[in-house]
C-alpha cells in the first residue's frame, strides 16, 4: 500500500469518530473475505492461490446521515476495496474506489447524490448475477477489456465506465412509487483522456418489482478522447427475475457498442435454497460482432458455466463453495483470473474456490 494511504484511513477514521460524537447515526462497518482458489488454464497448467472478496469484495465502509427534518437528510458514503490476502488497497491511485459520495435525500423527492458511483447499467446487470460479479462464477470474468472489442477499442487497458463512473451527480427516485424505481447520472468529463481513466457520461435506469417479479432497464452513454471520431461508447441493459419461493430465476441482457464494434451478453442465473444455505448458478454467454479497425471480431465469444453453494454460519459469517468453467470461440481468450498467463486462444479456463466471508 502507498504511503499516503495509511495517513488518509487514520484520517478519515478521525473524522468519523469526532463525528460520531456529534450525532449517532455515523457507522465503521465492511467485509472480510478470502478464499482458496485454483485455476487450470489449458495448456498453461493449474495454479493456486489465496485471494481476495470471492462472495462479497472485501472493503472498509464509512458512512452517516443527519436528519434535517421535514423528511429531508444529508448524508455520506465512503467505501474502501481490500486486497485482503495482502493487505493492500485494491486501486493504488483511488483510496475510496468503490464509492465516495454525499447527498441530499427526500422522501417525496429522492436522493441527489454526488461523487464517485455505480453506473446505472452496472446497477440493472449485477442484480440478476448469482455471484454478485465476483468470484470464479462472476459475470465480470467475461466483460474486461482483454479481447479486441468495444471495451477496449474505447478505454484501451485504462479505467473505463463499464462499472462505475467519478465525478458524477445523480438523482436516484423516492421508494413508495408504487413498486417503481429508477435514476439518473450525468459525470464531467473534466477534460480528461481515456488514458487518465476520465469520460463524459450520461446515463438512466428505471424499473419495477412486484408479486414477485422484477423488470428493468438501464443505458450509460460515455465519450473520451478516443471516441470523438468514432462515436460514443453505448452500454445497455435489460433484465428480469421471478421469486417463485422454491427458487429464484433471473434472465438478462448487456450490449456494448462503440464504432462498428459490438459485444453481446446474456445471463441466465439462480438461486436454490436448501436447508438454511442457498445453491446458486449462472450460465453467461458474450457473443462479439462487427470489426475494430479493419479486423473482423465476429467469430469471437465465449461461455460461462458456474455452480456454488454458500452456507451462514451465522447473520454476520459463512462459508462458500464455487467451481466455475470458461470456453471460448475464435480468437478470444477470456480466463477466470488467478490463473497462468498466455491462454490460448479458443481454449477453456477452469476454477474451483473454497471460502469464508465476514461481515462486520
Amino acid at each position: 500500500m502507498k504511503h499516503p494511504h495509511p495517513v488518509a484511513l487514520a484520517a478519515a477514521a478521525l473524522v468519523a469518530g469526532t463525528a460520531a460524537q456529534a450525532q449517532s447515526n455515523v457507522t465503521v462497518s465492511g467485509i472480510a473475505d478470502a478464499a482458496v482458489r485454483v485455476v487450470s488454464n489449458q495448456d498453461r497448467g493449474s495454479v493456486k492461490s489465496l485471494v481476495s472478496g470471492s462472495n462479497n469484495t472485501s472493503r472498509l465502509i464509512f458512512r452517516g446521515t443527519e436528519d434535517l427534518g421535514d423528511g429531508l437528510s444529508a448524508g455520506f458514503h465512503l467505501e474502501h476495496g481490500i486486497r485482503l490476502d495482502s493487505g493492500e488497497a485494491v486501486q493504488s491511485t483511488q483510496f475510496w474506489d468503490r464509492r465516495a459520495t454525499v447527498s441530499l435525500a427526500s422522501r417525496t423527492l429522492g436522493e441527489l447524490r454526488a461523487g464517485r458511483d455505480f453506473v446505472p447499467s452496472y446497477v440493472a446487470w449485477s442484480r440478476h448475477d448469482p455471484f454478485s460479479y465476483v468470484g470464479v462464477g462472476g459475470s465480470t470474468n467475461l466483460i474486461s477489456a482483454t479481447p479486441n472489442g468495444p471495451i477496449r477499442n474505447t478505454f484501451g487497458t485504462a479505467a473505463n465506465t463499464v462499472v462505475r463512473s467519478s465525478n458524477a451527480v445523480q438523482w436516484i427516485a423516492p421508494a413508495g412509487l408504487g413498486g417503481f424505481e429508477g435514476g439518473v447520472l450525468v459525470a464531467a468529463g473534466e477534460g480528461g483522456t481515456a488514458a487518465s481513466g476520465q469520460a463524459k457520461v450520461m446515463g438512466l435506469r428505471a424499473g419495477w418489482a412486484g408479486g414477485g417479479f422484477n423488470l428493468g432497464a438501464a443505458h450509460t452513454r460515455s465519450e473520451n478522447d478516443r471516441t470523438e471520431a468514432a462515436g460514443a461508447f453505448k452500454d445497455t441493459t435489460l433484465g428480469g427475475g421471478w421469486d417463485a419461493g422454491v427458487a429464484r430465476v433471473s434472465l438478462a441482457w448487456r450490449r456494448f457498442d462503440q464504432a462498428d464494434a459490438r459485444q453481446t451478453n446474456w445471463l441466465l442465473g439462480a438461486w436454490v435454497p436448501v436447508g438454511v444455505g442457498e445453491v446458486k448458478f449462472s450460465y453467461l454467454k458474450a457473443d462479439f460482432s462487427g470489426r475494430v479497425g479493419r479486423t473482423d471480431i465476429g467469430a469471437n465469444g465465449s461461455r460461462q458455466l458456474a455452480a456454488g453453494y454458500v452456507h451462514p454460519l451465522s447473520k454476520r459469517t459463512a462459508v462458500y463453495a464455487t467451481v466455475a468453467r470458461i470456453d471460448n470461440d475464435g480468437a478470444s481468450a477470456l480466463a477466470i483470473p488467478g490463473g497462468a498467463a498466455g491462454l490460448a486462444a479458443g481454449k477453456r479456463s477452469t476454477g474451483t474456490e473454497l471460502g469464508l466471508r465476514h461481515n462486520f
